[in-house]
């Protein structure tokens, strides 16, 4: 199909977005970007949140990953319901109680002010890393396959986009993101849905009949016993579990959707909803990986994992409908994940670290304030998807869930110990326990797994004999972040004041 006509699906798609966010901000203040009035429906939310926490990562590498990874990743996700339940049954009723705007302030009530600026700091550094390596996979691929066509740069593509996805979360947040949400989740699914049915048609085949070929070539594996493995099932299902407490539980973005709810029993009732659909949703994903990798190996395509899936759907084996849904599917799975974490940033700047909303300054002041630090995240979005290209890296995924081991195990270390005892801390030593923590973890990783590092980094590191020595084959994998935490966790013990505790 005419790439000229699949960039004006884009630019329809955008539009109507757009009408959406001017007929849900009118009206909006500052209540309303950062936890929407608090009168979001629930299942608006539920639903919203999917095409969130999938993101074009999912939508893109999930799939490349089972040539290698067979169905492993779905150990993840079932570790991913254990740690929902954690969220639903622990953290959202604290976060009720104690009726905060930012989850963030629980530990300047529980710890103080340096821990509430240690808990936004670490946010905001792995949003934003997380985010932007979202953004530039999906950016990058929109760039092959469709603007290098019209002769449109890389720098450019990167600013029209972020100017869209600014125009429409400008002034309504979370007010106007719960809507838009609800639409590109609807998007991203009826694109996957269709993707699978037209590949398994091409196969010849049925659901079936392509489960039982994805069996034959063992690609439905789930569980890895091989406990050396990066991917042990108890290290992914451990690790999944933690990822989702830290990466949904403790994190401003998702958690600003959930008590944006008007009451707890509805925020759970999200949750679990979310949850349920999340597990069906990654199975297809995998499934849609499966069917993909054999339909290469029957037409005998050639493609790097990050790039199977939009090569297959854009190809000229099939007729423009699937192209056309795939790109619709792509930037549905694209603005959530990035509408989201800019709206999430700006509150948790605004809140966190300059408290806005603590100042007697009046109202227009405060919004002329938040407007600033919006376009600000804009910019530095803008700027590192250039470095992310500058680098060029693929299966992104696993950065990002690395990335994420790294920055959240302090958050997880914090809340794990103000929730699970009645000690205080002496403040001034938090910030060096919680660099501390990660930088230790990070360093024990490296030696690991030093040939991940020298492929990510382009670097030779010589330790591999060292790593064997130390660790004789065993990998970690997403057990990272559960180390990070305990890690951090031992060190707030160290700094306890002997003779306090917390009031709260």
């Amino acid at each position: 199909m005419s790439p000229i006509i699949l960039f004006s699906f884009v630019i329809g798609y955008f539009l109507i977005l757009l009408t959406v966010a001017w007929f849900t901000s009118r009206g909006s203040d500052n209540e309303s970007f950062f936890i929407g009035n608090k009168k979001s429906n629930w299942m608006l939310v539920a639903f919203g949140m999917i095409g969130t926490s999938l993101s074009g990562v999912t939508f893109v590498s999930v799939p490349g990953g089972v040539g290698s990874g067979n169905f492993f990743y779905f150990q993840i996700v079932l570790g991913y319901l254990l740690g929902y339940l954690v969220i639903a049954f622990v953290l959202l009723p604290l976060y009720y109680r104690l009726n905060v705007t930012s989850i963030y302030s629980y530990l300047e009530q529980r710890f103080g002010v340096e821990a509430h600026k240690v808990g936004a700091s670490f946010f905001i550094l792995s949003r934003v890393v997380g985010a932007t390596a979202r953004l530039y996979l999906v950016i990058n691929i929109l760039q092959i396959f469709i603007l290098n066509k019209l002769g449109i740069p890389f720098v450019v593509t990167t600013f029209v986009i972020l100017l869209m996805i600014l125009l429409y979360t400008f002034e309504g947040g979370v007010k106007t993101i719960i809507y838009t949400d609800t639409l590109q989740t609807s998007g991203m699914l009826l694109g996957l849905v269709v993707c699978i049915f037209v590949i398994i048609k091409s196969l010849g085949t049925d659901f079936s009949g392509a489960l039982s070929m994805l069996n034959d070539k063992g690609y439905t594996q789930i569980f890895n016993t091989d406990i050396k493995a990066g991917s042990f099932f108890m290290k992914h299902i451990l690790g999944g579990m933690f990822i989702a407490i830290a990466m949904t539980g403790l994190d401003q973005e998702m958690m600003q959707k959930n008590i944006s709810v008007k009451n707890l029993k509805d925020s759970q009732k999200n949750m679990m909803s979310f949850t349920a659909v999340l597990m069906v949703v990654n199975f297809l994903f995998l499934f849609l990986g499966g069917i993909l990798y054999l339909y290469a190996q029957k037409m005998n395509i050639q493609a790097a994992p990050d790039d199977l899936f939009p090569t297959i759907a854009l190809s000229d084996a099939f007729s423009g409908t699937i192209g056309v849904l795939f790109i619709i599917a792509l930037i549905s799975a694209l603005f959530p994940s990035v509408d989201g974490a800019i709206t999430s940033l700006t509150s948790c700047f605004c809140i966190d670290i300059i408290n806005i909303n603590k100042t007697n300054d009046d109202e227009s002041v405060k919004k002329n304030k938040r407007l600033k630090v919006h376009l600000a995240f804009a910019v530095l979005f803008f700027l590192l998807v250039l470095v992310f290209k500058a680098i060029n890296d693929k299966l992104i995924i696993d950065f990002i869930l690395k990335f994420a081991g790294i920055t959240y195990g302090p958050l997880l270390g914090l809340f794990a110990f103000g929730i699970l005892t009645k000690k205080t801390i002496k403040k001034e030593w938090i910030w060096t326990v919680c660099i501390f923590a990660p930088a230790l973890v990070l360093g024990l990783d490296i030696l690991s797994s030093p040939e991940w590092y020298e492929k990510k980094l382009h670097l030779t590191l010589g330790l591999n004999e060292i790593s064997n020595t130390i660790f004789n084959g065993y990998k970690i994998g997403n057990e990272l972040i559960l180390i990070n935490g305990l890690v951090t966790f031992l060190g707030l013990s160290i700094i306890t004041n002997k003779s306090q505790k917390a009031s709260t």
